[in-house]
């Protein structure tokens, strides 16, 4: 095979959950366009679940971040043994979506040709010399999906790419041991909406009270409702603070999956659901990569990067309401609730009317 017609690339994105799942249209757009072609992906260990079940991905390989605290002798022979084997699949192409040196060097050892990003803090010629061709960074002007594609042109043309897609794949082992967790507590089935209410950082969260509300306002109006959580403890007593605010009226029912969910089990409960409610972290990426109906709450992080990536949304900015602080200014350890500006009438205005228009569709398509 010629680069051309490549027979085997690998996709590099070291980063977060999120930032892995967004970099799955890469993937797409090669399989679209070279079916033959097997496209492996190296991540953190931590972050390669949310990829597990994609069938366009041949092989995945993992660094484990725990890796640094074992020694310099065993991290040097988890390198070593990582490099062989990257070195043995003879990638054609390397598409490196990281701005670690790492990364770097195995794109321009282990392939053909590698390729990357400009990055402002790598302008320097070694940078250069790790990568074959080199594209702008977006910056804040495109969406991270956008961004990602963009590496892609110097063997697929950027007029082929719209129709790439972010892939979240779950396997119906995964499903059903998600269902299994929901049975255990009473679920026999029954459509429920999800609220998901945690995020990395406390600054990207609603408050308390007002995620109570709105979980009131959707059980007295007979939507039953799954709240997950991540199995932080910030998280957890997040949860505990909206269910110790409920009055759950009769028939009402609430289920909760706080901790107990793998990625991919997340991902199933959001399928399941009728409707997802979030923030911006990674189950809302998950919400639109399913393409599933979502109230998104946005705060100060770069909007026009980050929204969920998908028709299906909508988007309620707390930059609507109050001056927000600069992206790049936040100091992420900081608790305040940047989204206290977002009233609890606007969410629920706009959670009602997307209820509406489902359970329209759903009459519609029943009646034909």
């Amino acid at each position: 095979m010629s680069l051309a017609q490549p027979n085997r690339i690998l996709v590099i994105k070291l980063r977060h959950h999120g930032d892995v799942l967004l970099s799955t249209p890469v993937v797409d757009a090669i399989k679209q366009h070279f079916p033959e072609c097997e496209v492996d992906m190296l991540v953190y260990q931590e972050t390669a679940d949310i990829i597990r079940d994609n069938p366009q991905i041949a092989r995945i390989f993992t660094i484990d971040r725990q890796w640094k605290k074992q020694g310099v002798r065993m991290q040097f022979k988890h390198e070593k043994d990582l490099f062989r084997q990257l070195k043995a699949r003879q990638y054609d192409w390397a598409f490196n979506l990281s701005d670690q040196w790492r990364a770097a060097i195995i794109a321009k050892l282990c392939s053909k040709c590698s390729v990357g990003f400009n990055c402002i803090k790598r302008d320097n010629a070694a940078w250069r010399w790790c990568h074959d061709f080199l594209n702008p960074d977006m910056g804040t002007t495109k969406h991270i999906v956008e961004t990602h594609l963009g590496i892609l042109p110097p063997l697929i043309r950027p007029e082929d790419l719209s129709h790439a897609k972010v892939r979240m794949s779950i396997s119906p082992d995964v499903r059903n041991s998600m269902e299994q967790k929901l049975r255990e507590q009473g679920w026999q089935g029954e459509n429920y909406v999800l609220l998901h209410p945690g995020a990395r950082w406390l600054f990207k969260c609603w408050e308390d009270g007002k995620n109570a509300a709105l979980v009131q306002l959707l059980l007295n109006h007979r939507h039953n409702v799954v709240l997950t959580a991540s199995p932080s403890p910030i998280e957890h007593d997040m949860i505990e603070a909206i269910l110790g605010r409920l009055k759950i009226p009769e028939g009402g029912k609430v289920w909760v999956l706080s901790g107990c969910l793998t990625l991919r089990e997340l991902a199933a409960a959001i399928d399941r659901a009728k409707l997802f409610i979030g923030v911006d972290s990674v189950p809302m990426h998950i919400a639109a990569a399913l393409d599933k109906p979502q109230i998104a709450l946005f705060g100060a992080t770069w909007l026009g990067i980050w929204h969920p990536y998908s028709l299906n949304a909508e988007v309620i900015w707390a930059g609507d309401y109050t001056d927000l602080p600069h992206p790049d200014s936040i100091n992420t350890n900081n608790p305040e609730r940047l989204l206290k500006a977002i009233p609890l009438e606007e969410v629920w205005n706009r959670v009602s009317a997307k209820l509406e228009k489902i359970d329209q569709a759903k009459t519609h398509a029943a009646i034909e």
